[in-house]
């Protein structure tokens, strides 16, 4: 297995593999960049296929980190953990806990949080091994789940892109939502509140009966979301769901979703651009769990944070007048505007390390 010339390498400062025999954890840290501050983004659980699979989800995902941060406002660096491990099997208070102390010994470089296959209780144990932890239950100081609050902000993009697009608001428009679990359920019901009709797809059937149930909403396979009649398309399960073979299928006139890294390659956001597809970049949208975990560094104020979420669709709509401006893909200019943040972010913050693998 390589990684220096792992195409998603993409300059990481620090890459650090975790073993621990122990409690069989297995695990890789990657921090892409501090330039802004210390590396936040959350610690996933999967039982990945191969180390290289691991490796490569946990580049990309670091990297997405550094970008969401720059974006969002935020005075933090990108960073990401995986766990090689199947969640429902695998995981134990012991694994988490040496989780913890693998996490402390960057010394505050990488701050975790929750993400997928791991919850916010988790971190009770993972907190025993680190204090550069955020995201923890309500009990112990911190903000408890930040699925509704990455769902909100969602929301907020999805009107954004609906009125830059469409020129009108949700009422009558139909959403296609992919991935059920705590965002897309919670933004299933902000949708359905602002008049929208939806169609659901997720991998766990039973579920989706649940959200069909509570919401009225059409459900369909899996696959066939990605062919479903619908004016947006709201992507929150995994990424690269934008590809070669799914981007052909699709009529949307808005993907809007809090999925992670929606585009296989960086290609796909021209595809869209030349099918006039609105692409709401999804380090931009996503980024409201990211504000609100952010906000237990310095205590958590919800209105401050609800506000900075709402900020998102103002955010986004400068993405889009910059595209349309430059014939640049939403992609590109989203990260045209987080480079130029990180190009004068203040270096003193933090100090840029010899890369280690």
């Amino acid at each position: 297995m390589t990684v220096f010339s792992t195409e998603s390498f993409a300059d990481h400062e620090q890459v650090v593999f975790i073993s621990d025999d122990r409690v069989q954890l297995r695990a890789i840290i990657a921090v892409h960049d501090t330039t802004l501050g210390s590396a936040l983004g959350g610690c996933r659980m999967y039982p990945y296929a191969d180390e290289a699979s691991a490796l490569r989800d946990v580049l990309r995902l670091s990297r997405g980190m550094t970008f969401k941060a720059a974006a969002a406002g935020l005075r933090l660096g990108g960073g990401k953990a995986v766990i090689i491990g199947d969640p429902h099997k695998d995981k134990t208070p012991e694994l988490l806990r040496a989780m913890g102390v693998a996490i402390d010994r960057l010394g505050g470089r990488y701050i975790t949080a929750e993400d997928v296959g791991t919850t916010v209780a988790d971190f009770a144990w993972v907190r025993e091994g680190t204090r550069h932890v955020v995201g923890l239950p309500e009990e112990l100081g911190g903000t408890g789940d930040p699925s509704p609050t990455t769902a909100l902000g969602v929301y907020h993009g999805i009107v954004a892109g609906v009125a830059h697009r469409l020129d009108r608001d949700l009422r009558g428009l139909t959403v296609a939502v992919q991935g059920l679990g705590n965002v897309g359920w919670s933004l299933c019901r902000l949708l359905v509140d602002a008049g929208a009709r939806l169609v659901v797809s997720d991998i766990d059937a039973a579920l989706a009966r649940k959200v069909s149930a509570e919401f009225d909403a059409q459900v369909v396979d899996p696959d066939a979301i990605y062919a479903a009649q619908a004016d947006v398309f709201a992507p929150c399960a995994m990424g690269a769901i934008v590809n070669d073979q799914t981007l052909p299928r699709m009529k949307f006139r808005v993907i809007a979703g809090g999925a992670n890294n929606q585009l296989a390659r960086d290609e796909h956001g021209k595809q869209l651009r030349d099918r006039e597809i609105l692409y709401a970049p999804d380090f931009v949208i996503n980024a409201g769990g990211l504000i609100r975990v952010a906000s237990e560094r310095d205590g958590f104020d919800p209105a401050g944070v609800d506000l900075q979420v709402e900020a998102i669709g103002a955010r986004l709509r400068r993405i889009f007048e910059l595209s349309d401006r430059t014939s640049a893909p939403t992609q590109a200019a989203a990260m045209q505007l987080a480079q130029e943040r990180l190009s004068g972010g203040n270096a003193s913050n933090s100090t840029r390390v010899e890369r280690v693998a």
